[in-house]
């Protein structure tokens, strides 16, 4: 009789925002959580979110999902004021109050846990070497592969996903 393999979900991070970091860890995090095997491939501008000393921020630019800064104001108005100087860290400054708030990690203790709990993750070479990025730009611990790499794993997922 032969063993089953556990569930596998492979996940895309394509974003390098601190609010498109979070799905994915998240989601690979609690996946092994749940004895299921994890990868994330971090490609484009993902790359950013394991890059070392990596500072995520949330553009409020063009982002028709952020609170009005005011209650009240017109829709639209939230875009506009995004242009201002500051607002980008005043979202960034935002965001990070509620993850805190709702005692979520931060986004460097996030990727320490995956890698802790055996995520895989893979930073995309192509990309790496489009973006001038070297292996020793990125945290300890993640591999370096081509779309073959995460292809060979993700034929075989049970879920695939793209952030």
């Amino acid at each position: 009789m032969s063993e089953e393999r556990p569930k596998r979900i492979s996940i895309i991070a394509v974003h390098g925002t601190l609010d498109m970091a979070y799905p994915p860890l998240i989601l690979a995090s609690t996946a092994v959580a749940m004895d299921m095997e994890a990868c994330i491939f971090f490609t484009f501008y993902g790359l950013e979110i394991i890059k070392k000393g990596a500072n995520l921020q949330v553009p409020p630019l063009a982002n028709p999902a952020m609170p009005k800064p005011i209650p009240g104001l017109p829709i639209g108005v939230p875009n506009i004021i995004g242009v201002l100087p500051g607002m980008t860290a005043m979202a960034t400054g935002m965001m990070k109050g509620w993850m805190a708030k709702a005692n979520v990690m931060p986004i460097d203790k996030m990727l320490d846990t995956c890698l802790k709990t055996g995520v895989r993750m893979i930073g995309c070479q192509m990309t790496m070497d489009v973006m001038g990025v070297k292996k020793e730009d990125l945290i300890d611990g993640i591999e370096i592969g081509g779309a073959g790499t995460y292809l060979d794993y993700a034929a075989d997922a049970d879920i695939n996903l793209s952030f």
